[in-house]
């Protein structure tokens, strides 16, 4: 009997899987009412899951386009986060190998859209190419998926009800607050993105704020848009790495979604070059994705986040953060864990990818539009889940004995 491919899927996604599967070959196999449809191509998509089991190899036959995909991405995600050979017995295994056959075996081309980096891992270049590869896509792109705030990070929600845009402002705010920022001070912005951070300083509360960044697509924009916005007599982003900012004495310094890019073992240095930037009693506060348990990995090594979206990235928890924080010479005064807010941030950032798809598409082809489909609904899912955390860690730089901090905090 000839090997019935929708039937192969179906058993490793598992008999009571609500998805309907359709294959090359004229197999099916699901309830043909199902909402989700799984329809595989050519034998490539077989090639994919059988080499590379999981969602690394899902994602690469969706991007490559041999899986066609009916149903909402997040909904398909939720089912298939495990879609893998992996955790089946043995018996089973060597059966869906012999219906498998040579695909089981065969060798598919990775997708042009997977990260290739060269040099040591977080030495400047070699961060530099990891920056690029994933912001150096396209500023239109972006702002189809981020919105006019260009915020790329996690928002804060004043409401369940409040948009985007709103959750971006009061996430820039909320930090301005938490830095006890007034007119007059300095701020450097490190990883500043598309300088939503400095153009806010400077536009509500007066600061000379300065923003550096690895990308030069993200500095260009960003200084087009403080043009625009009248705030050059304050504001400016640098195509800079952090490390070669010469000024020192700022009254506070921002590391908004940056600290996944330094690296576990660069930690100590990182939070050390941050403190000599610091005046005394200034403040820093560092907002990054964090893992659950200091005892996690920091990277999935090869896992499709590593390959398609953040190259070298890692997370660590906020115990570790803190504690590196300590030792660098920061006192620290505040912690937070806003992990629902992200959810909802990767969220509405899918919805106006799929509002905006067709052009989207035409900005940066269908293969890279959907590794943000998968991404962003991954992400969102791994942070209802508690698989992922996001936290913001205040610090201060002691003035002699004087933290120079209010007996309760005045930012909520």
């Amino acid at each position: 009997m000839a090997t019935q491919v929708a039937e192969v899927f179906y058993e490793i996604a598992g008999s009571d899987a609500p998805v309907r599967f359709t294959a090359y070959d004229g197999s099916a196999a699901g309830p043909a009412d199902a909402e989700i449809k799984v329809d595989v191509v050519n034998p490539r998509a077989v090639t994919y899951l059988a080499s590379a089991p999981g969602s690394l190899g899902f994602a690469r036959a969706y991007i490559m386009g041999d899986l066609e995909l009916t149903g909402d991405i997040y909904d398909v995600l939720r089912l298939f986060t495990n879609l893998s050979i992996s955790d089946m017995g043995m018996g089973t295994k060597i059966g869906l190998a012999r219906k498998l056959g040579p695909l089981a075996i065969k060798r598919a081309p990775r997708p042009a859209e997977e990260a290739r980096m060269t040099g040591r891992l977080h030495s400047q270049s070699r961060d530099a190419q990891a920056i690029a590869h994933h912001y150096n896509v396209s500023n239109r792109f972006y702002e189809l998926v981020l919105g006019p705030s260009m915020a790329y990070t996690c928002a804060v929600y004043p409401t369940a009800e409040s948009t985007l845009e709103e959750a971006q402002w009061a996430k820039h705010d909320l930090v301005a607050r938490k830095l006890g920022l007034t007119s007059g001070m300095r701020l450097l912005d490190v990883g500043c993105g598309w300088g939503g951070m400095v153009r806010h300083a400077a536009k509500e509360y007066g600061v000379k704020a300065l923003g550096v960044t690895l990308s030069q697509a993200q500095a260009e924009y960003a200084q087009k848009r403080i043009a625009d916005e009248g705030l050059s007599d304050l504001a400016e982003v640098r195509f800079l790495d952090y490390r070669k900012v010469e000024e020192t004495g700022f009254d506070a310094v921002s590391a908004i979604g940056l600290a996944e890019h330094i690296g576990r073992a660069q930690m100590p240095s990182y939070f050390s070059s941050i403190y000599e930037k610091v005046k005394p009693g200034g403040r820093f506060l560092n907002h990054c994705i964090t893992r659950p348990k200091s005892t996690d990995k920091a990277i999935d090594k090869g896992g499709f986040i590593d390959r398609y979206v953040f190259p070298d990235g890692e997370l660590t928890a906020a115990g570790p953060l803190a504690t590196n924080m300590q030792d660098a010479g920061f006192e620290v005064r505040h912690l937070e864990n806003l992990r629902e807010h992200y959810g909802m941030t990767c969220a509405a950032w899918g919805v106006n990818l799929e509002a905006n798809w067709d052009e989207a598409v035409a900005e940066v082809g269908a293969p890279r539009a959907k590794v943000w489909q998968i991404y962003l609904a991954g992400s969102r899912l791994n942070f209802e889940r508690d698989e992922i955390e996001l936290h913001q860690i205040l610090g201060v730089r002691l003035d002699g004995e004087n933290a120079h901090f209010p007996l309760r905090p005045q930012f909520q």
